[in-house]
């Protein structure tokens, strides 16, 4: 954690003159959801207007609720780009299809700032595709999300919800400094093997899954250190890096998923049957990470309840307060979003006989990187619920988390 740390500090160095009040914003590159609307012309691109909403009401949809919605978005994401324009910057408009598939390198690096419109995913799309893996000394194009529906989506990458209503002073804020950068982890994915072979990716977001341009990086060969612990000569680093989370199970939810974890290089093989493995980021524990391992209230009374004499003062009292107990907990699931460590969780953890192996193996715990072996049928690997690749029996992995790698982002509170 230390080395981490001092990466840390030698990466804020690199941007000392890269300070709020001495950022130029000038050109700004919006990135725009798909309505629920937009979704349904897409697929069913023969169909006229009134043809379209006469099918979703034959289905049952409410089709003036869809309008509705659509409507608000495109509202909200004309006056976003207006307040842009307004304090003298030229905006680029993409919607979250085209980003995905048809801008270029070139109008990325073009951009002083990326501007996600829309919920959590078009922030995570823009994340992924605006800032993959690059080196220390590259100045990183930094983003900034706004919410253009808070009370349908909680938003937590986004600027704070009264935003919203005043996205100009927002902007206006920006453009004179007046903000903080943050700095926020994400995961290094590597590919260990034989060969140096990267499997092809494929895209999760369209709602239905499609072969991505696939984005190549060069194999390299392996220290004698890593290729004898790991049984490897060739490592892959994916140009992706997770800012929520990595997720490795089977493709089919009910399939037991059987796994092997090597935690920090230690030499301890960890082999665990479970529903599939989460590794998040500070930045991902208030998402999957918190969904995973958060308690109810009820769980607590019941705990509570299942201990000898729960019928004294002090437990009644306790039982009291079992929803405040509760939050606790729930709270301290979280950590900060430029926190050097991961936490994996494994999920429904098989705890019966020899599994898991051995048994002193958390089903969660704070790492600076964890090793990942397969023995799945028909598994995947998923960055940030939108990458996938596949992930089957012999498949390898190393997890990390380095400094150089964070995302950077706008803070306004």
């Amino acid at each position: 954690m230390l080395k981490s740390k001092q990466l840390l500090k030698q990466f804020a160095k690199e941007y000392a003159n890269f300070a709020p009040a001495n950022f130029k914003l000038k050109r700004a590159l919006v990135v725009t959801k798909l309505s629920r609307y937009e979704l349904e012309q897409l697929r069913h691109p023969e169909l006229s207007r009134e043809q379209l909403e006469q099918k979703l009401r034959d289905r049952g949809t409410d089709v003036e609720m869809v309008l509705y919605l659509h409507n608000l978005h495109k509202d909200f994401e004309r006056r976003v780009v207006q307040s842009f324009q307004n304090v003298g910057c030229e905006v680029k408009l993409s919607s979250r299809l085209e980003f995905r598939s048809t801008l270029s390198k070139d109008v990325m690096s073009w951009a002083d700032v990326i501007v996600p419109v829309g919920g959590d995913g078009t922030f995570l799309l823009s994340a992924n595709r605006a800032s993959p893996l690059f080196a220390l000394s590259q100045q990183k194009t930094p983003i900034v999300g706004f919410n253009s529906d808070p009370k349908h989506s909680e938003g937590r990458l986004m600027l704070p919800k009264h935003y919203t209503e005043d996205p100009a002073d927002a902007v206006a804020r920006i453009k004179s400094g007046n903000f903080k950068w943050v700095h926020r982890s994400r995961i290094r994915t590597t590919l260990l093997g034989n060969n140096g072979n990267i499997p092809e990716s494929t895209d999760l977001f369209r709602h239905t899954a499609v072969k991505m341009e696939q984005v190549k990086t060069a194999p390299e060969l392996l220290d004698n250190y890593m290729a004898n612990k790991y049984k490897a000569k060739m490592k892959r680093v994916l140009p992706y890096l997770a800012l929520n989370e990595v997720f490795i199970g089977e493709h089919i939810s009910a399939r037991v998923s059987h796994l092997q974890l090597v935690l920090n290089h230690e030499d301890v093989v960890n082999k665990t049957k479970c529903s599939g493995l989460c590794v998040s980021t500070g930045t991902g524990s208030t998402s999957w990470h918190t969904s995973i391992n958060r308690i109810t209230s009820a769980d607590v009374d019941a705990l509570l309840g299942s201990l000898p004499n729960s019928d004294t003062p002090d437990l009644r009292e306790m039982r009291k307060n079992v929803e405040h107990i509760a939050q606790r907990y729930n709270q301290a699931l979280l950590f900060a979003p430029d926190d050097p460590r991961l936490c994996y969780s494994i999920r429904e953890q098989i705890c019966v006989g020899v599994w898991p192996s051995p048994k002193t193996f958390k089903a969660r715990d704070f790492v600076q990187r964890v090793f990942v072996k397969s023995h799945c049928i028909d598994a995947n690997l998923v960055i940030d619920g939108s990458i996938s690749y596949p992930f089957n029996d012999g498949a390898k992995v190393l997890l990390e988390n380095y400094p150089e790698d964070a995302l950077l982002t706008i803070a306004l509170d």
